[in-house]
């Protein structure tokens, strides 16, 4: 299923191998539920949500929003992800938890779209609905995704860094995943509206530092050394975006001589925009996102209709809006 008609999957032809590792994560030991029908013992109803991690600000900004529509709609949650996003065996052994534990619904949240196949398989045999956040599984199993939409929320981050650098000169690109559709989507989003709107324009490399902010400064240290008159970097979510502003700082650069547009939000980010360092980046809206998944997957359990696509936005914020009302509310410390 395609979920909108901006938000497309990778086809992805290898097929990864279900390693079952030891999981590290935040959710809480529950009870086991009935079903799609019928949840806790106590009739309260029970969602499951499985993210893609817990170490940047983004994830627990995405459980708060969910743990508040929860409260209103009176239903228990979980909240897990592994400890890093590049930790899919160890993802996918708590969504087999999960689904061993019977809840009314599962939200998920795909590392590996082509991984998750065979196991929510398993969820639709026992009639559990599943429902996704901020990245789809491949396959039918999946009722609704609520998502930024990466592709636009990339090239918005092209029309500023376009608008930076003069329109002209050469950039480059860390990637958080060439695997999982965010990191895809929001890399194609950059490079195409590059390609198509401004021709003066050199996209020299991209690099892929799996969102650790460590490997992503080292990567932004090599393509500043091979490329002395590289204007701008763009890091495609915070732990990219906080490693090319390690490097630049490490280097000792001034700020600003070059131009970081990263995304997602988080106190190393808006302090970097704050002292010059990072010109701006784009921010979804995570708390947006948890409160529309665990809806979705509230009226699924009822048998309600859902969208198959809630876009929940994207935004660019800079030292120019830090404080306006509309992008305070959807930045996260």
């Amino acid at each position: 299923m395609k979920f909108g008609k901006k938000t497309a999957f990778a086809a992805l032809v290898a097929a990864s191998a279900l390693v079952f590792a030891g999981c590290a994560g935040g959710g809480d030991v529950i009870e086991e539920g009935s079903g799609g029908s019928g949840g806790s013992g106590d009739g309260e109803m029970y969602i499951a949500l499985v993210s893609k991690g817990f170490q940047h600000q983004f994830w627990q900004a995405v459980k708060k929003g969910a743990e508040q529509k929860a409260e209103e709609l009176g239903v228990r949650i979980t909240f897990e992800g592994p400890a890093a996003e590049t930790e899919i065996a160890q993802q996918l052994e708590m969504l087999t938890s999960a689904i061993d534990k019977n809840p009314n619904a599962i939200a998920y949240a795909a590392l590996d779209p082509e991984a998750c196949v065979a196991p929510l398989e398993q969820a639709k045999s026992k009639d559990i609905p599943v429902v996704y956040f901020d990245a789809p599984c491949n396959g039918d199993v999946g009722l609704s995704l609520a998502a930024t939409d990466s592709k636009v929320a990339g090239a918005l981050a092209a029309e500023h860094m376009a608008e930076l650098i003069g329109g002209s000169g050469k950039v480059a690109i860390v990637g958080h995943s060439q695997i999982n559709s965010t990191g895809v989507e929001r890399r194609d989003g950059f490079v195409e509206k590059i390609e198509s709107d401004y021709p003066d324009i050199e996209i020299v490399d991209i690099q892929y530092g799996d969102g650790d902010h460590l490997k992503s400064a080292d990567i932004a240290k090599t393509l500043i050394a091979a490329n002395p008159d590289l204007k701008g970097i763009y890091g495609t979510n915070e732990g990219s975006a906080i490693g090319i502003v390690n490097a630049v700082n490490e280097l000792g650069l001034e700020k600003g001589k070059i131009k970081i547009v990263g995304f997602d939000s988080g106190a190393a980010q808006i302090n970097a925009i704050k002292d010059g360092t990072m010109a701006g980046a784009i921010t979804q809206d995570p708390i947006g996102i948890g409160a529309q998944v665990v809806q979705a997957a509230y009226d699924a359990a009822n048998g309600d209709s859902v969208d198959e696509f809630y876009d929940t936005g994207s935004y660019w914020y800079d030292s120019t809006n830090l404080e306006d009302d509309k992008i305070a509310a959807v930045l996260y410390e």
